[in-house]
């Protein structure tokens, strides 16, 4: 049994706007739908109610009424690293343009419970689609992501042309990053976050991975300048890419005796420790060594020495990846297609 409180406001209701602007209810659904067609005389005066009555979509019941659920799955392996945390922020804001929520969830990357457990376990009764950031460490195959769901990857790794790919152009933002600080005077290059033992021919050929594409990039750009990166100067992290992981492959390098003046840092935690080492070992940033990341993280700017960094490109990201999940779900997108989009060197202190 329902009750009525005494004072208590009646929603506002469709029917409502459309007796009080005279038209049909039809009519005033396609004006909060923005279609059908009508004179402009007809739609700015059931507009004018809209706002007069207060009247608010009941969108949950727009939704059922579509066969949607209104919520889409953000899945990724960590929220932890800032620039995971930053994609679901975006991704959430993005969403919400559009009327929708977003689930996010982690995984355990790496383990039997990783992103091939969540694609398996995907429920559509809560959920109209995922957009899925990948682990460096995932063992997924070809077959993993041919779901009957609408699925967008975003990230470093392939889909081979199985769904939808969103992501920055990793290796020319490498390149872009060690054309950097050549320009600005380095020649002897150190790279601090490589993964596995140093094998040029194979990273060459590189076709996905942050840590690889991103190496790929500068060795491509060293080669283009007639340069070589000496492989003494390659500090491996392997799947750390902390700051403590970035000062002890950098405290390594230094003790290592190999001279160099410049290091290319694959994300910005890892430049971050790489900062303090030198400071530690007394070397003079930028003058003696520079130092550039990646990710643009919030801390950039404002460390003792403000990092010079590769722009993320979340802005881009995130809005790219709703968009295109949100045409799969419309079913306005039918072909996987992969979307790219160039970096940015965002210059600070840590550079000349």
């Amino acid at each position: 049994m329902s009750e009525t409180h005494p004072g208590a406001k009646r929603r506002v209701t469709l029917r409502d706007v459309a007796q009080t602007a005279g038209v049909s209810l039809k009519t005033a659904s396609n004006v909060i739908n923005g279609s059908g067609r009508m004179s402009s005389e007809t739609r700015t005066k059931v507009e004018a109610v809209i706002k007069e009555l207060g009247y608010q979509v009941n969108v949950a019941a727009r939704n059922l009424s579509r066969n949607h659920t209104g919520f889409i799955t953000l899945a990724v392996p960590s929220l932890t690293p800032p620039y995971l945390a930053e994609l679901a922020n975006r991704t959430i804001d993005a969403a919400r343009q559009h009327d929708y929520s977003v689930y996010v969830t982690t995984y355990a990357e790496g383990s039997a419970k990783g992103a091939r457990d969540v694609l398996k376990k995907f429920n559509s009764t809560v959920s109209d689609g995922m957009i899925l950031s990948m682990s460096e460490v995932e063992n997924i195959s070809k077959a993993d992501l041919d779901v009957d769901f609408p699925l967008v990857v975003v990230g470093a790794r392939t889909t081979w042309g199985i769904a939808d790919h969103v992501t920055p152009d990793d290796v020319n933002a490498a390149a872009q990053a060690a054309g950097y600080l050549y320009d600005h005077g380095s020649s002897r290059l150190a790279v601090v976050g490589a993964r596995g033992a140093y094998d040029e021919a194979a990273l060459l050929q590189s076709i996905e991975g942050n840590a690889q594409l991103r190496l790929r990039g500068v060795i491509e750009e060293a080669h283009r300048r007639g340069l070589t990166i000496d492989p003494r100067l390659i500090g491996a992290t392997n799947q750390d890419w902390t700051i403590g992981a970035g000062a002890r492959v950098t405290q390594q390098l230094i003790d290592s005796g190999v001279p160099f003046d410049g290091v290319v840092a694959l994300n910005d935690q890892l430049a971050i420790g790489a900062l303090t080492a030198l400071r530690i070992s007394g070397y003079d940033v930028p003058k003696q060594v520079q130092v550039i990341g990646f990710d643009n993280i919030e801390e950039a700017p404002y460390l003792q020495i403000p990092l010079t960094t590769m722009d993320s490109r979340l802005e881009w990201t995130a809005p790219t990846a709703v968009n295109r999940i949100l045409g799969r779900i419309r079913g306005k997108i039918t072909e996987p297609e992969l979307l790219t989009c160039s970096s940015q060197v965002i210059a600070r202190a840590s550079t000349r």
